[in-house]
């Protein structure tokens, strides 16, 4: 169901049921979850990189588990706060670098997963369908706030409410997408960018996501109050000090995260 592979500092995290178009069951969510914490949790992993396995990225909920479960009258099932909130929480909130390489159609809360993390490359088949409503449900696993913060209000009312997919090319011009490559391309592209994130400053990416999410919710003094505060933190460490003696010696820094 979940596929863990570390290369080159970087976990590679895959949805492993092609046939089922990387639908999640709670048992596949559970794995998910396990395998973010595990990558997150580990000092050695210094960037994540999520994708799907076949030819979609995640269709979401898989709805076969789902009417089951209205059948014998559990409703959710809870998935949304045991699962749901929790994975798009430590995806969001991560001290290290998350990409997504969309490699295939990516809905519901697939679409949602992808959005939740730092930087997208999509394939050019790439196809994206927030489809809550079109089963009269709300959006979850964090589409209402991701999807705003990357769209406009505007945008983001409108793809919930009518649910229409966009392609790949629609996707980069929304700006949901970081980069839109031919399919063939798309694993090595993200692959790619995920190392660099890794041999990046692992510290300064960490404070760098902390001071967006917080800026996102709170007034521009607070912001500048916090930017102080993390800037204290990042001139502190030895990652900015060999960096700054670096640039001075026009050499190229090596970052320790430290």
């Amino acid at each position: 169901m979940i596929r863990y592979d570390v290369a080159d500092a970087v976990a590679t995290i895959t949805l492993d049921r092609p046939d089922a178009m990387n639908s999640l069951t709670a048992e596949t969510k559970t794995a998910l979850l396990d395998a973010l914490r595990r990558a997150a949790g580990d000092p050695a992993i210094r960037a994540v990189l999520l994708t799907g396995s076949g030819r979609a990225f995640c269709a979401g909920q898989d709805l076969r588990e789902h009417a089951a479960n209205l059948e014998a009258g559990r409703g959710l099932d809870d998935t949304v706060r045991r699962h749901y909130n929790p994975i798009v929480e430590l995806i969001t909130t991560m001290p290290k670098p998350v990409v997504a390489a969309v490699n295939g159609v990516a809905a519901g809360a697939g679409a949602s997963l992808a959005f939740a993390c730092d930087l997208r490359i999509a394939s050019e088949k790439a196809k994206f369908a927030l489809a809550f409503a079109g089963i009269g449900l709300a959006p979850d696993s964090g589409a209402s706030w991701t999807l705003q913060r990357l769209v406009g209000r505007g945008r983001a009312t409108e793809l919930l409410l009518l649910g229409e997919p966009l392609d790949a090319a629609r996707a980069l011009e929304l700006g949901l997408v970081t980069r839109v490559v031919p399919p063939d391309d798309v694993l090595k592209t993200a692959q790619e960018l995920a190392v660099r994130l890794a041999q990046g400053p692992t510290l300064a990416y960490a404070a760098t996501k902390r001071a967006l999410a917080y800026a996102a919710t709170h007034t521009l003094p607070d912001s500048l109050a916090l930017e102080a505060e993390i800037q204290d933190a990042c001139a502190a460490t030895r990652d900015h000090q060999s960096a700054t003696r670096a640039f001075l010696a026009k050499e190229r820094p090596t970052f320790s995260a430290e």
